[in-house]
C-alpha cells in the first residue's frame, strides 16, 4: 500500500497512529505531498482525488481510498479483527459518534481559530491562512471558546469512563488526542478543573503508537 500525506497534517497523523497501533507500518510506503509548492493540487494529483486533500491511501490493487474514516476503516479490518473503529454494530456507532464529536467541537474549532486567528507559523502554512475580513477576530475567539468548551465536554465524558467511546481505546482517543495536540502547539491548554481529560490525556501520550507514531 502507499500513503500519501503530509508532515505536519492532523489527520495524517491520526492514519500514522493507527498504522502504529495496528503494526502495519512495514505495509505501507509514505509518501510526502509538497503541499508548499501545490504539488497536490496539480493535474496528476488530482486526477487521484478531486480537491486534492490528503491523506489518501493507495491499495495494492490501484483503488484509492480517502478520508480519515474510510482509509482507518480499511487499515482496521484488513486483520479480520477491528480494534479502533468498533467489534460491534454498538462499538462502531459509539466510535463514529464521538470521533465526530472531538472533530467537530474541538479539531474544526482549532483549524478556523488557527485560519483566522493566528499569524501562521510558517511559510508553508502561510499559504493556507484565509485573507483578512471584518469580523476575523472575533469569529476566531469564537472558535477557540468553541473548543475549550470542547474540552470540558470531553472531561466529562472521560470522568465517567477510561476512553473516549467506552471500556477500549479507539480512533476516538486517536482524534481526540490529535485536537489536543493541535491545541498545545497554538497555545491553548486544557482549562483549570478538567482533570480528568488531563489524566487521560497524560496516558494517551504514553503509548508507543501515539510517542512514535509510524
Amino acid at each position: 500500500m502507499r500513503l500519501y500525506d503530509v508532515s505536519f497534517s492532523t489527520d495524517s497523523l491520526r492514519i500514522r497512529v493507527a498504522l502504529a497501533e495496528k503494526g502495519l507500518a512495514d505495509q505501507v510506503e509514505f509518501v510526502e505531498t509538497d503541499v508548499s509548492s501545490a504539488a497536490h493540487d496539480e493535474a496528476a494529483f488530482a486526477d487521484i482525488y478531486p480537491g486534492g486533500a490528503v491523506p489518501i491511501l493507495e491499495l495494492d490493487d490501484g483503488t484509492f481510498v480517502s478520508g480519515v474514516n474510510a482509509i482507518t476503516e480499511h487499515l482496521d479490518n484488513l486483520d479480520g479483527s477491528p480494534v479502533l473503529t468498533g467489534a460491534t454494530q454498538k462499538e462502531r456507532a459509539l466510535v463514529q459518534r464521538m470521533q465526530r464529536c472531538a472533530e467537530q467541537e474541538l479539531l474544526y474549532a482549532l483549524g478556523s481559530y488557527f485560519y483566522y486567528g493566528t499569524p501562521g507559523g510558517s511559510i508553508a502554512l502561510e499559504a493556507f491562512q484565509l485573507p483578512l475580513w471584518d469580523g476575523r477576530a472575533e469569529w476566531a475567539a469564537l472558535e477557540r471558546e468553541r473548543a475549550v468548551s470542547g474540552m470540558h465536554y470531553f472531561d466529562g465524558v472521560l470522568a465517567t469512563q477510561p476512553y473516549v467511546a467506552g471500556d477500549r481505546f479507539s480512533m476516538a482517543d486517536i482524534t481526540l488526542w490529535s485536537a489536543l495536540h493541535v491545541a498545545s502547539s497554538l497555545g491553548i491548554d486544557e482549562p483549570p478543573g478538567c482533570e480528568s481529560l488531563r489524566a487521560w490525556h497524560s496516558e494517551m501520550c504514553q503509548r508507543p503508537a501515539i510517542r512514535i507514531p509510524a
